[in-house]
């Protein structure tokens, strides 16, 4: 059952999901499969929190097609025909000391568990939050509370600073005493914050979760080159080492699903 829903940021609503058994086994990194009716889409959405006294999931969506603009229809009170999790593998949680994750758009829902579960295991956490404009930032507050610094970007200048999130990610690497480095948000941004990271040998973590398609591994669209073996993003993944994966390949194939990328590839001509 739907206990709130409420529009965040332009087009992007976070819903809050009464299903304890779910809640109870969710952990950072994990997905669900969610079906607005039972003729809707399945549709892989990133478990962004979750509370397991309250028997809560909450989920970010940004309403772009037909499924996700019926999904965040729904009213308080109704429920999804189904949500099938927890899926995927889990973060990895260690303490690695000073961690920086870079989100972009609506990256910031992957990435706030995860930083919130490293925070609690020790870490450092140095967060760069970027985003086009400002309509579609969200969850600032969540976010600095789980940071020990939080920079924010935006293309246009309308929120924090004027640049790509790879501007503060050289920065802060430069600085050094980086141990690990989660990037999650569009394909293209991924990719450049790897090869920002390239040069100095950092561990670079990459989720691949904005590239599944059913999540079952049975249709292909999620299929991923890492180093010298495929592997399909629903179930081996979603996270991988962001220093092997095929950029170039991934970004080709995401393109026979969707020209999104094309409007975010000019943005990194320069790099």
């Amino acid at each position: 059952m739907i206990l709130s829903n409420t529009e965040i940021g332009q087009s992007i609503f976070e819903m809050v999901i009464k299903h304890p058994r779910l809640a109870n086994n969710a952990r950072a990194g994990h997905f669900v499969i969610v079906m607005a009716d039972e003729n809707g889409e399945r549709i892989p959405l990133t478990i962004a929190d979750y509370d397991s006294k309250r028997g809560t999931i909450t989920l970010v969506v940004m309403a772009v097609g037909t499924s996700t603009r019926k999904i965040t229809s729904l009213k308080v009170g109704d429920s999804l025909h189904a949500v099938i999790g927890p899926l995927g593998h889990p973060s990895e949680i260690e303490n690695y000391g000073t961690v920086i994750m870079a989100a972009g758009g609506v990256g910031t829902a992957p990435i706030y568990p995860i930083a919130k579960s490293l925070k609690d295991a020790g870490n450092k956490i140095i967060t760069i939050q970027g985003s086009r404009n400002e309509s579609l930032l969200f969850w600032k507050d969540k976010i600095a509370a789980v940071s020990d610094k939080h920079i924010i970007t935006t293309d246009d200048g309308s929120c924090g600073r004027k640049c790509l999130v790879t501007e503060p990610l050289r920065e802060e690497l430069e600085a050094g005493g980086v141990d690990c480095v989660y990037a999650i948000g569009p394909a293209i941004m991924m990719k450049f914050c790897a090869e920002t990271c390239r040069p100095f040998g950092v561990k670079t973590v990459a989720s691949l979760n904005s590239i599944m398609i059913d999540g079952t591994g049975m249709c292909g669209g999620c299929r991923v080159r890492i180093g010298n073996e495929t592997k399909f993003t629903c179930v081996d993944g979603p996270e991988f080492d962001a220093l092997k994966i095929d950029w170039n390949l991934l970004i080709a194939r995401q393109k026979m699903y969707c020209d999104a990328e094309k409007c975010s590839l000019s943005k990194y001509n320069n790099f």
